[in-house]
C-alpha cells in the first residue's frame, strides 16, 4: 500500500504522544519524595501539559495549513524530545526543581499538543477502505504506546531503581527523533487536497452538531485522563500497593484495556452501529467511576480496567462521528476537536486533584468526583443522535 509508511508514522507518532502524556506520571511520587513537591505542584504539572496542548491546538488552526503538515509534524516530535532531554538536567540546574520539571514540561506539551492535531486528519487523508476503523486502530496505538511506557518503565525500575529516571528518559527520548526523521520522508497527503475549501472556524462553531461534538470531545478527554493521570498515584498511595504492583495494576491495566476496546472495534466496527456503542461505553464508563469511589482495592482496579475498556472508543468514535457529519470540517475541525479534547485532558485531572487536596488528598474521593464528564457526554451523545434522527 503506498501510504503504509505513513500510517507506521502515525501510529508511531501517537506512541510518542503517550510517552509525553504517561512517563511523567509514574514519576510523580518520586518528584514528592525526592523533591517534597506536594500534590498541589503535582497537579499543576498536569494542568500545565495540557493547558499547553490545549493552546497549541488553538493556534494551530491558524498556521498548520501554511506551514504545511510534513514541517509540522517534523517539528512537533522535535519539541517532544526536547522537552525530555530537559528534564534529564533541569531539574537539577534551577534553584527550585519543580520549575525545571515545569519548563520541560511546557517544552514537549507544545509537541504533544501538534501531534494531536497532525496524525488524526493524516490518517483520514490516507486511501484506507473504512475510515472509522483505521482511526480507532491509530488511537489504539496510544494505549500501546502507553502500556509499553509503563511496563518497561516498571522493569527498568525494578532492575535499576527509581533513583535513574533521568536514564530512561534519554532511552524514551530516542523514538521521537526517530520519527521526526521518517516523517521527513514518508508521503503525506492533505485533508483538503480534493476539496474546493474547509469549513472556517467561525462557521464550525455557528453549528450546534459541531458544538455537541466539542462537548463529546471535551467530556471523552477529561473521562480518560481523570484516571490515567493519576492511577499511578492512585495504585500506591489510595490502594496502598508497591510501586512495581501499583504500576502494572494501575496504569497499565488501563492503558491494556483501552487498547484492547480500539483495536476490537477497528475489527469489528463495521458490524457495529457507533452510536450505540460510544452510549454503552459511556454508561459503562459512569459504573468504572463507582467502582473506584467504593474503598476496596480490588474494586479500585477493576474500576481502572473497566474505565480504560469504556473510554476506549470515545476519543476516535468522536473523531470519526465528526468526519462523517461534517465532510468539509478540515483541519480546522480536528484542531477545535483536539483543543475540546484537551481542555477536557486538562480539566478532568486538574479536578480530581482539587478535590482530592481539599478533601486532606483523598484521591479516590478526587477521581470520582470526574464522573461528571462521562455522565455529559452520555448526555451529548443522545443529544447528537436525536437531532440526526430529526433530520
Amino acid at each position: 500500500m503506498k501510504y503504509r509508511s505513513t500510517m507506521n508514522a502515525c501510529f508511531t507518532g501517537y506512541i510518542v504522544q503517550a510517552i509525553v502524556n504517561n512517563f511523567v506520571p509514574l514519576l510523580f511520587v518520586t518528584f514528592q519524595n525526592s523533591w517534597h513537591i506536594p500534590l498541589s505542584r503535582i497537579t499543576m504539572l498536569i494542568t500545565v501539559n495540557f493547558i499547553i496542548q490545549l493552546s497549541v491546538d488553538l493556534a494551530s488552526a491558524g498556521f498548520v495549513d501554511r506551514l504545511g503538515y510534513r514541517a509540522s509534524a517534523v517539528t512537533a516530535h522535535l519539541f517532544s524530545a526536547a522537552g525530555l532531554l530537559m528534564l534529564t538536567f533541569l531539574p537539577d540546574m534551577m534553584p527550585d526543581p519543580f520549575y525545571g520539571i515545569l519548563i520541560s514540561v511546557i517544552v514537549y506539551a507544545v509537541g504533544g499538543g501538534l501531534i494531536e492535531v497532525l496524525i488524526s486528519p493524516i490518517i483520514e487523508s490516507c486511501p484506507t477502505d473504512n475510515k472509522e476503523t483505521a482511526m480507532s486502530l491509530l488511537h489504539s496505538f496510544y494505549c500501546w504506546g502507553y502500556m509499553g511506557v509503563v511496563l518497561f518503565s516498571t522493569v527498568f525500575f525494578a532492575l535499576f531503581g527509581t533513583g535513574n529516571w533521568r536514564a530512561l528518559t534519554l532511552v524514551w527520548a530516542v523514538i521521537p527523533v526517530v520519527n521526526a526523521v521518517v516523517f521527513c520522508k514518508v508521503p503525506l497527503f492533505s485533508l483538503d487536497e480534493n476539496e474546493e475549501t474547509g469549513m472556517s472556524i467561525s462557521s464550525l462553531i455557528s453549528d450546534r452538531k459541531f458544538l455537541m461534538l466539542m462537548l463529546m470531545m471535551l467530556s471523552a478527554g477529561a473521562g480518560e485522563q481523570s484516571v490515567s493521570q493519576w492511577a499511578s498515584t492512585f495504585a500506591e498511595e489510595g490502594l496502598g500497593l508497591s510501586k512495581t504492583v501499583g504500576d502494572l495494576a494501575g496504569p497499565m491495566m488501563f492503558a491494556l484495556m483501552m487498547g484492547l476496546s480500539r483495536v476490537l472495534y477497528s475489527r469489528y466496527g463495521d458490524r457495529i452501529e457507533l452510536d450505540s456503542a460510544m452510549k454503552f461505553s459511556a454508561a459503562a464508563c459512569v459504573i468504572s467511576y463507582v467502582c473506584i469511589a467504593i474503598p476496596s482495592s480490588v474494586l479500585g482496579i477493576v474500576g481502572c480496567a473497566l474505565c480504560g475498556f469504556s473510554v476506549g472508543i470515545l476519543w476516535p468514535g468522536t473523531f470519526s462521528l465528526a468526519s462523517r457529519s461534517l465532510v468539509r470540517g478540515g483541519t480546522a475541525m480536528f484542531a477545535l476537536l483536539a483543543l475540546a479534547g484537551d481542555l477536557g485532558c486538562t480539566a478532568g485531572p486538574t479536578l480530581a486533584g482539587m478535590i482530592s487536596s481539599a478533601a486532606g488528598d483523598n484521591l479516590r474521593l478526587g477521581v470520582f468526583a470526574a464522573v461528571i464528564f462521562p455522565v455529559m457526554f452520555l448526555i451529548a451523545a443522545v443529544f447528537l443522535g436525536n437531532r440526526r434522527k430529526e433530520k
